[in-house]
């Protein structure tokens, strides 16, 4: 027990000796190793102290080397800049040496000008004084004073000028019109030689051929009943006079006319003829002419080429079959200038398809102008906006006859067409009053112009042959009277084509043998 004790004595002691011993041991490695750190961080230090010193040495030394090195580079700069601002002052000094130089020349220059101008005034002086003796012995050599001189100058100049002036219009206007001329001349051939249209001169009245004379009994009817209901359905009048076999309608209407004219020739087949016949066949004309007038406008439309015109222009279009102007037909002469004015668009590069609608469409008007009040061109723009033309087309037909003025190129072109379509030969006819009226104005026209001893219209109508006093008009003058009366004539008088003016100045001389 006591060893026991012993034991556990022994153990008891040893544990907080051994305990002792192990923390006494502990903290001299930990001492030994505090030491070896701080030695390992003043080496460090050390190092780094080392390091830094050599790095701002370098860093020194760099910023060192940099400014000594900019330095020298203002230096350079400052050495440059001043070796320049030499350089200018030489230069500027040289040039204002050279300004003094010249300033010097200028100034001996404007005191030689000073002497020349005063030695000028003088001449001009002596200069005036001899012109001035110069006139007064012109004057008394020719005996005119200076002013009458000069009148005489001027007189023998104006006349120079006015012959070279007269001249040289005359070449001018030469030359000009062949151009013109030609030019115009190709564009119109090349347009009517295309346009193959055939004309027929209708009249106021149809003849229709009986079979025998005893047919004019049957269309009279007991106590005239058969005629009378004739007229009166068709609004016509029946001639029935010494003519054999033929019966005469006339009428202001021709589509009336028309219409009698096919009953008539209906009724003469059928050989039936009494009133209610009469109204049946009527009738039956009737259809047979609306029918036809659709088929007219609508050959007319494909005739020309033009599509999209509306049914009731269409209509129009064909009624103008039975319609004349000056015994031309009026559908006949509107294909014709849709044709030319399509012909002509094309030479000269426009809308070949408008300039054709436009020239069927320009006399429109005239196949209802007996129905409505207003001239036909009128009456045709109203219809073209009525049923929604486009505005050139309207433009063309109110301008066609110089209404208002044209605002395009096809409204000029369908007038030109009019004109060549109206004044080419054997397209109208003119009455003989109208025709002498017209001749006899063109005399009246020329025989007013001072110089003018008498003139002649010949050719019907085409040439003015004027006949002039030698003593009062030159030849230089002809060329000038020329220019006038054909001015005057073209603004005072309407005409087709063209009028040729001629003017003859003749001097004659007599005497006698004794």
């Amino acid at each position: 027990m006591q060893y026991l004790i012993a034991i556990i004595i022994t153990i008891v002691i040893s544990v907080p000796v051994t305990a002792l011993i192990t923390v006494a041991y502990r903290k001299k490695v930990a001492e030994a190793k505090i030491g070896n750190a701080e030695e390992k961080a003043r080496e460090i230090v050390d190092d780094a102290v080392k390091t830094a010193e050599t790095k701002k040495r370098e860093s020194l030394l760099e910023i060192k080397e940099e400014s000594i090195k900019a330095k020298n580079d203002l230096d350079k700069e400052i050495k440059d800049r001043r070796s320049e601002i030499q350089r200018n002052e030489r230069r500027i000094q040289q040039k204002e040496e050279n300004l003094d130089r010249k300033l010097e020349a200028i100034e001996k220059r404007e005191a030689g000008f000073a002497q020349k101008e005063e030695q000028l005034n003088k001449q001009k002086a002596e200069i005036a004084k001899l012109n001035e003796e110069r006139v007064q012995e012109l004057e008394r050599i020719s005996g005119l004073t200076s002013e009458q001189a000069k009148e005489y100058l001027l007189k023998t100049v104006e006349e120079d000028v006015k012959l070279d002036t007269a001249k040289l219009i005359k070449e001018m206007d030469k030359q000009a019109k062949e151009e013109a001329d030609k030019r115009a001349r190709d564009y119109v051939v090349t347009a009517i030689q295309k346009c193959a249209a055939d004309h027929v001169a209708e009249a106021t009245i149809s003849v229709v051929q009986l079979p025998n004379d005893e047919m004019k009994g049957r269309i009279i009817g007991r106590e005239g009943r058969n005629i009378r209901t004739l007229e009166t359905m068709t609004g016509v009048d029946l001639i029935i006079d010494d003519t054999p076999e033929a019966v005469i309608l006339s009428a202001f209407d021709p589509i009336r006319r028309e219409i009698a004219r096919i009953a008539l020739e209906k009724l003469i087949v059928d050989g039936r003829i009494h009133p209610a016949r009469i109204e049946e066949m009527v009738e039956k004309a009737k259809k047979e002419v609306d029918q036809m007038i659709k088929e007219e406008g609508e050959a007319a439309t494909l005739e020309v080429g033009v599509h999209g015109i509306h049914p009731e222009l269409i209509k129009l279009l064909g009624r103008m079959k039975f319609r004349t102007s000056y015994g031309q037909n009026a559908l006949k002469h509107s294909i014709e200038v849709a044709q030319i004015s399509g012909l002509l668009a094309g030479e000269i590069g426009l809308d070949v398809r408008t300039a054709k609608r436009a020239g069927l469409l320009h006399d429109i008007g005239k196949s209802i102008d007996h129905e409505i009040e207003g001239t036909h061109v009128q009456i045709g723009t109203d219809l073209c906006r009525k049923y929604k033309e486009s505005p050139i087309v309207i433009n063309a037909v109110e301008a066609h006859h110089g209404d208002v003025e044209p605002q395009s190129l096809i409204a000029c072109i369908v007038q030109a067409a009019d004109t060549i379509s109206a004044a080419r030969p054997g397209a109208r006819r003119e009455t003989v009053e109208t025709y002498s009226n017209r001749l006899k104005q063109l005399e009246d026209i020329t025989n007013e112009f001072k110089g003018v001893e008498k003139s002649f219209a010949i050719q019907a109508g085409r040439e003015i042959r004027v006949m002039v006093v030698p003593e009062q008009v030159s030849d230089a003058d002809m060329v000038l009277l020329a220019r006038d009366i054909s001015k005057r004539i073209e603004d005072e008088l309407e005409y087709p084509g063209q009028i040729k003016v001629n003017l003859i100045r003749e001097s004659r001389v007599t005497d006698f043998a004794k």
